[in-house]
């Protein structure tokens, strides 16, 4: 049998880090949105007894330090299934270390995959168990949509969609290690607290303006990103209603009404950063292509 998906990288709206706890996590207020911008994730079983993963982009790993092997060990964890062998292939789309959840999303496209592989017909909620144990964002990544994230990620509420728009993402040729990102924070905190509340009517109003005016990543007030300035300019110049940083970064967003726009920006800024696209908002976190028995 075989399972192809296409796995939905996320953007936030807004991410607050409210506080260190004392297992080492963050406790976190973000507001989430899954974006077109796809990997494109197939499952095939075998009989190989093993996980296999295949994937042509250089730097991913193929081994246990995957989050798609991690998913996958997980899965046969939970659900006390012997794994009769399965291959793992990757196309990415969704830039590596870009803080718009690539891993996590080809991780939540596995588990899905292999709850229909495996027949097990497991909730949401069961598959989020699940993912929560491999990261943060994978209950995100297995939902999708629009949603309000709070606990360390696994906390997920609904609120209202957000309407078509084009988003530009813009990644300059820049890595951030989330580990680092967080120390950070717990040196050195924040300066300015996002505002919430409003950012939370903002979304239940629909309002694009509202929303885009209550942007905010606490992240950028300590996380130094090489031309994040320069890409918000351009965003911005080109008639960006709000822009931000996507998770602990590199990734810059900008939000348009006006699709021209949308697509100008995006090829102004392919002069500064490595990689950009123009995506629309989604309603799900991962979507089934193909079952082929």
């Amino acid at each position: 049998m075989e399972v192809k998906i296409n796995a939905y990288a996320k953007i936030n709206l807004m991410l607050d880090i409210i506080a260190k706890r004392t297992d080492g996590y963050h406790d976190l207020f973000m507001i989430m949105q899954s974006v077109s911008t796809h990997d494109t994730v197939t499952v095939t079983e075998n009989k190989s007894k093993k996980i296999a993963i295949s994937c042509k982009t250089p730097g991913i790993p193929l081994d246990e330090k995957n989050i798609c092997w991690k998913s996958a060990e997980a899965f046969f964890k939970y659900t006390k299934k012997k794994n009769k062998g399965i291959n793992i292939d990757i196309v990415k789309r969704i830039p590596h270390a870009a803080g718009l959840a690539g891993g996590s999303a080809d991780g939540a496209a596995v588990i899905i995959a292999l709850n229909e592989i495996y027949k097990t017909g497991l909730s949401e909620e069961q598959l989020c168990e699940i993912g929560v144990k491999i990261g943060a964002d994978l209950p995100f990544c297995l939902t999708g949509g629009t949603l309000l994230a709070q606990g360390i990620g696994d906390k997920l509420s609904k609120v209202k969609p957000l309407k078509k728009c084009y988003i530009v993402l813009a990644k300059p040729d820049y890595d951030v290690n989330t580990g680092h990102a967080y120390k950070q924070f717990d040196e050195y905190g924040k300066t300015r607290t996002p505002d919430k509340f409003g950012m939370l009517c903002a979304v239940q109003s629909q309002s694009l303006r509202a929303i885009c005016s209550k942007l905010e990543n606490v992240f950028e007030q300590f996380i130094e990103v090489p031309k994040r300035v320069d890409i918000k300019e351009i965003l911005k110049k080109n008639g960006a209603l709000g822009v931000c940083m996507s998770g602990s970064g590199p990734t810059v967003f900008g939000i348009f009404e006006n699709k021209e726009n949308a697509v100008n920006a995006a090829d102004e800024l392919k002069g500064i950063a490595k990689d950009v696209d123009v995506c629309t908002p989604v309603r799900k976190g991962c979507k089934i292509l193909k079952i082929s028995e």
